[in-house]
C-alpha cells in the first residue's frame, strides 16, 4: 500500500505554500497526501490579505474522518492560528501512534502573521512535545525561545533551547544566514549538519512547508530521522533551484522539478 501523510495545516490560495505545498511535495514523493485544513488565507505573490481559522470541531472531524478509516503512517502540522487550535491538533497527535514533524509556522515569507502570539505557550507546551522533529526557522526560534542565531555557530544552542521543550529531534533552519545554505538536525546527543549550495533565486514560497511535508514523507516510508531529512534536504535544494516567477512578488519553489527537462537543476 501507498504510505498515507496527514497534513494539518492552512490553506493557501496562492498555491505555493501551506496544504497545497504539502499535496504537491507529497506527490511528487510518491505518498498519498491527506488533509485537515485549519484556516483559509487569501494569499498571492505579495503577501496575506485575510485570514479565516476553522472552528476547533471541524479540524477534529475532519481529522478523525481520516485517520480512523484510511489511516495514516505520519503526520505534519504547518499554520494552526490559535491557541485552541494548537491544543486540538495537539491532543489529536498524542493519540494517533505515528512520526509527527512539526513546523511551528508564525509568519508568512512575506512578514504576515499567521499565529497568534496568544498561541505561543500552546506551541511550546502541548504541541513541541509531541514532535518527532520540529523544524524552526531561524524567526521562529526567536519566537519560541528568544534565541537570536547570528552565525552558524549559534544553531547547536538553538537547538539546544527548542528542544528543552520536548520533541525528539529539532531541525534548525540557517536558510536566512549568509553563506551556504546550512541546517543542524540534533536529538541533544547526534548531530548532523546538512549544507547545500545557495541558489540565486529569490522564488522560494512555500520552502519551510515543503521542507516539513518532504521530511513526513521520508518518515512514511519507514526512513529514520537523519535519512527522512537528509533526502528532503536534498528535494527540497532542487525546488528551490527551480523555483518560478508567479505574479507580481516571490513566486513559489518549484515542487515538480524532478519531472521537469533536465529533472536535476540543484545538481543534486
Amino acid at each position: 500500500m501507498i504510505p498515507r501523510v496527514l497534513t494539518v495545516a492552512g490553506s493557501d490560495s496562492g498555491g505555493g505554500a501551506g496544504i497545497q505545498a504539502d499535496l504537491k511535495t507529497m506527490l511528487a514523493l510518491g505518498v498519498h497526501g491527506m488533509s485537515v485544513i485549519t484556516a483559509v488565507t487569501a494569499q498571492n505573490s505579495v503577501g496575506v490579505q485575510g485570514a479565516w481559522e476553522l472552528p476547533v470541531e471541524a479540524v477534529r472531524a475532519q481529522y478523525r474522518s481520516v485517520v480512523d478509516d484510511i489511516g495514516v503512517q505520519a503526520v505534519k502540522t504547518g499554520m494552526l492560528a490559535s491557541a485552541e487550535l494548537v491544543e486540538a491538533v495537539a491532543e489529536l497527535i498524542s493519540g494517533t501512534d505515528v512520526p509527527t514533524v512539526v513546523d511551528p509556522v508564525g509568519v508568512s515569507k512575506h512578514g504576515d502573521p499567521l499565529l497568534a502570539a496568544s498561541a505561543l505557550d500552546s506551541v511550546r507546551d502541548r504541541l513541541l512535545p509531541v514532535a518527532t522533529v520540529a523544524t524552526p526557522n531561524l524567526d521562529e526560534v526567536v519566537q519560541l525561545t528568544g534565541v537570536r542565531v547570528e552565525s552558524e555557530r549559534d544553531l547547536p544552542r538553538a537547538a539546544a533551547a527548542v528542544l528543552a521543550y520536548g520533541p525528539r529531534w529539532v531541525l534548525i533552519k540557517g536558510g536566512h544566514l549568509p553563506g551556504e545554505a546550512v541546517d543542524l538536525l540534533t536529538d541533544g546527543s547526534e548531530e548532523h549538519w546538512l549544507r547545500a549550495p545557495r541558489h540565486d533565486n529569490r522564488h522560494t514560497h512555500g520552502t519551510g512547508c515543503t521542507l516539513a511535508s518532504a521530511i513526513a514523507s521520508g518518515l512514511a516510508k519507514g526512513r529514520s530521522v537523519p535519512e527522512a531529512v537528509r533526502e528532503a534536504k536534498e528535494y527540497v535544494t532542487g525546488a528551490i533551484a527551480a523555483g518560478f516567477p508567479l505574479g507580481a512578488g516571490i513566486g513559489p519553489v518549484d515542487h515538480g522539478w524532478r519531472f521537469r527537462p533536465g529533472g536535476d537543476p540543484a545538481g543534486t
